[in-house]
């Protein structure tokens, strides 16, 4: 009997044994890396190699920032400059990120100094109008685009970052940009300025202008953000279709098709007669708004729907800049603002 149950035991431990190896192979992953792979591999890439975000194994970016950088960049983000914000990470949580980070390289990394720089801004801004502003932009606003190839010259491997940003301001301490000026980063368009003929006290100035960057933020309304821009027609169904249609054309876009809100799911014949998409586009905006960010052509081309239920028709089309705002992209936020106001002027049109 004690045979037959010791051998009873001991099969069902077998059974256990494959759930069991899987088991212990995830948990032998550390937090950081689970928190880094669903989190922030799409961007920084697998091994940190960059892509839509900086490269984060870069032995120069390594070499500059501390831990204290990475932890409060992860905390705050960049905003709209596509790092989104993770507020509700636990400062745990963010230390094994940072620790995961830290494994793409062995180089030496510096402790967190805030001890100010002092320079002379009025002399900084003169050494940065001539040596950082083409790629940092005027006002420290950055490169343009996300990152993506689409959206970079590909002989950059990464878009500038905005100065003004303030994630970054709170983030990066005087010494840690004094030390990029001085030695540069290897990899990436960013040179030593040292070895460029400027000295120490040229670049404490540098440092001092950047230091007075103040990042423009948009002030949005609660309008300004609703889900979509919806119009009552005084026409019928039909006379609205072709009223949207001219104010369209008149818009100078190019009407692409009409079709009913079911066409594709459902038989010809069973189609929604009171339900239809127009949809219509100008090339020109579309490829314009994709080279700041690809993503935009999620909801591209543009469309407006019309439907008519218990004798009234109602003329709907998305809000851009709502979409817009989920992609934490400034500059895609202007171009969504313009792509909102359009579709007022032709669905005011439309429906005068």
């Amino acid at each position: 009997m004690k045979a037959k149950s010791l051998f009873a035991h001991l099969f069902a431990l077998l059974l256990l044994l494959p759930f069991s190896s899987g088991h212990a192979a995830e948990s032998a992953k550390s937090v950081g890396e689970q928190l880094y792979t669903q989190h922030c591999a799409a961007c920084h890439g697998t091994d940190g190699d960059g892509g839509v975000g900086i490269p984060l194994a870069l032995t120069d970016f390594q070499a500059s920032v501390s831990d204290n950088y990475l932890a409060k960049t992860i905390k705050l983000g960049r905003p709209g400059r596509i790092m989104p914000a993770f507020a509700t990470f636990t400062d745990q949580e963010i230390a094994a990120i940072v620790k995961h980070i830290r494994g793409f390289s062995n180089v030496a990394y510096p402790k967190d100094n805030r001890t100010p720089i002092k320079g002379n801004p009025t002399l900084g801004k003169k050494v940065y109008e001539q040596n950082c502003a083409s790629c940092h932009g005027q006002n420290g606003e950055g490169g343009s685009g996300t990152g993506v190839t689409f959206s970079r010259p590909r002989h950059l491997p990464i878009i500038a970052p905005a100065l003004n940003n303030s994630g970054f301001q709170a983030a990066i301490s005087d010494e840690m940009i004094k030390h990029t000026l001085m030695k540069g980063r290897k990899g990436t368009p960013m040179t030593s300025f040292l070895k460029n003929g400027l000295n120490e006290k040229d670049l404490d100035n540098v440092v001092a202008y950047i230091r007075q960057f103040k990042q423009q933020e948009q002030t949005l309304t609660a309008e300004d953000l609703a889900p979509t821009l919806t119009y009552e027609s005084p026409y019928g169904l039909q006379e609205t279709i072709d009223s949207i249609k001219r104010a369209v054309l008149g818009k100078n876009f190019r009407l692409i098709r009409v079709q009913t809100f079911d066409d594709g799911y459902v038989a010809k014949d069973k189609q929604q007669a009171n339900k239809s998409i127009i949809y219509f586009c100008n090339f020109e905006f579309l490829n314009r708004a994709l080279n700041i960010d690809p993503r935009v052509g999620m909801f591209l081309p543009c469309r407006i729907t019309v439907v008519e239920s218990k004798g009234k028709v109602l003329v709907m089309a998305i809000n851009p800049l709502r979409l817009s705002r989920l992609f934490n992209n400034n500059e895609l936020d202007k171009a969504c603002i313009e792509m909102r106001d359009l579709y007022i002027e032709i669905l005011e049109e439309a429906t005068l």
